[in-house]
């Protein structure tokens, strides 16, 4: 019992009574109104709490195929899809290699030296199409698809595979298999051990992936699936990455991003098809040609009197023909009469009505719908609020990236690089911290760019200068190209500009007249 409490039992027992009997009451009723069974919005609400996979796994292949319909057909969506992929990847994430030089006892020099061959390599192998196992992208191209898979997909699991080419020193090729095929094998039903196409431990770590031969869509009895480790047994190599979202500590598979929005994004899609084809139709001008019944019977004869009400009892209301013409001319019977109604297409209410959905659209994919929509029609204090906001989900987006597929490929062809004596790395392969210090490093990709690009350098200037940044950071953050590589490139321009006659000669340092008879030993 509280203070009060105690003093109420003692001045007012009645009232502590009441006071009490309250209290239970509200305890029977739960604390959190939420969870009440009894309040009429909540009446009749009781979701079922299960696990991760049984919330997840059985709607997935209907969410996948529902989203990529929405991507391929509804505008808002693909464009939402568009925009991640644009931001977070745009022309690719590039790795530049950092060592830990204290952990290899190395100096400066040594470490740069180390890094740039280390960085020609990795172009190298990174800028050709030939670590695509299809030949078709190189690093950065993939490095979009597999984004672009798992949002609308939920997940894809890329296979590290070792493929042989002429001409070309390493054998790690990337093989992205989307997310349908990665299913439990004769598509059994999911079972402890085994969700959802990956082979779990006891534990719950992934240790497994089970990938059909044929797509679900055209599975046949000849469907054959294939159990590739996450890691070799021996070795220890990285053989899959499975690039998802978790969301729960027991998720198995990802889910779309476009999951939570599917009904309101389609609704959107009905609603602007019917708004556009009311337009379409109110636009359309049809002239109504009203005869009077005593010159019909007196101008026609009896063939053309039947051709004329033949075609008008053959008309349906619609207009007859295309929509693409100036307009239609309709015969009326004598004694008939049409009222013109008045046209309410476009619908006023049209686009402040489709901004209030997309408005809770874009707060469920946590991008401002002035991004979603790119159109920024308010002052620039909010149009840059709306993009910080945006940048920071799809920095967000970019380390997830970064961590769960840019690096683990980045260290397994380092791997690679060093078994063959491409790279030395003394120690690379029997210590995991001094592997730790070779792999380090900085993925970096676009700028956010600027809206007011004066405003924005005189800040980048100030926060350099008062020491709270540096020029390395603000050089990634203004177009991801890192500040050393800048550097070279200045003195290279400055040099060439100097040496041909382009910038204007250095000013000679003035010197002070000295009278010659003056004792240089004697003060002035």
């Amino acid at each position: 019992m509280s203070v009060i409490d105690r003093f109420m039992q003692t001045v007012a027992p009645r009232a502590a009574l009441r006071r009490a009997m309250a209290r239970e009451k509200l305890a029977i009723l739960g604390a959190w109104q939420g969870a009440s069974r009894t309040r009429a919005g909540l009446r009749g609400w009781y979701p079922q709490a299960r696990s991760a996979a049984d919330d997840t796994l059985d709607d997935l292949p209907l969410l996948r195929a529902r989203t990529r319909d929405l991507v391929r057909n509804a505008p808002l969506a693909g464009g939402a899809i568009n925009t991640v992929v644009t931001q977070v990847v745009g022309t690719g994430l590039t790795k530049a290699p950092k060592v830990r030089r204290e952990v290899l006892g190395w100096t400066e020099e040594q470490a740069r030296a180390w890094q740039a061959k280390t960085c020609a390599e990795w172009e190298l192998f990174s800028g050709s199409t030939r670590c695509d196992v299809t030949n078709h992208q190189n690093f950065y191209g993939l490095q979009s698809l597999a984004l672009r898979s798992a949002l609308e997909s939920g997940d894809i699991v890329t296979v590290l595979a070792a493929l042989q080419r002429p001409q070309w020193p390493y054998r790690l090729a990337l093989q992205l298999i989307e997310a349908d095929l990665v299913s439990n094998p004769k598509l059994a039903p999911d079972r402890a051990g085994l969700m959802g196409g990956i082979e779990l431990s006891e534990a719950g770590e992934a240790i497994a992936a089970h990938i059909a031969s044929a797509h679900p869509g055209f599975a046949t009895a000849n469907t054959t699936w294939t159990r590739v480790p996450f890691y070799g047994g021996t070795t220890g190599r990285r053989n899959v990455i499975h690039f998802f979202e978790r969301r729960r500590p027991t998720q198995v598979r990802g889910v779309p991003y476009l999951a939570a929005v599917i009904e309101p994004l389609m609704q959107l899609k009905r609603y602007s098809e019917a708004e556009l084809q009311a337009a379409v139709v109110s636009g359309a001008f049809a002239v109504f040609v009203k005869m009077d019944p005593e010159a019909f019977e007196r101008l026609f004869d009896d063939k053309s009197k039947e051709t004329l009400i033949k075609d008008a009892n053959d008309w349906n209301g619609g207009v007859s023909g295309s929509l693409d013409g100036p307009g239609n001319a309709i015969n009326l019977l004598p004694g008939e009469s049409i009222e013109s109604a008045t046209a309410t297409r476009p619908n006023a209410l049209f686009d402040p009505f489709v901004q209030a959905v997309l408005r809770q659209i874009g707060a469920n994919l946590e991008v401002p719908f002035e991004v979603l929509i790119k159109h920024f029609s308010s002052s620039y204090s909010a149009a840059r609020a709306a993009l910080l906001d945006a940048w920071r989900f799809f920095r967000t987006r970019r380390d997830w990236m970064t961590t769960q597929f840019c690096q683990p490929v980045y260290e397994t062809w380092l791997a690679e690089a060093v078994s063959l004596g491409r790279i030395s790395a003394p120690g690379f392969f029997s210590d995991p911290l001094v592997r730790a210090a070779y792999c380090g490093g900085a993925w970096t990709g676009d700028g956010p760019g600027s809206i007011d690009p004066v405003k924005e350098v005189e800040a980048a200037t100030r926060r350099v200068a008062l020491g709270t940044s540096t020029r390395e950071a603000e050089s990634i953050l203004h177009d991801g190209v890192s500040w050393e590589e800048k550097h070279a490139q200045l003195v290279i321009e400055e040099n060439a500009r100097r040496r041909d006659g382009l910038l204007p000669p250095t000013p000679a340092q003035s010197q002070i007249p000295v009278d010659p008879q003056q004792d240089s030993t004697t003060a002035p």
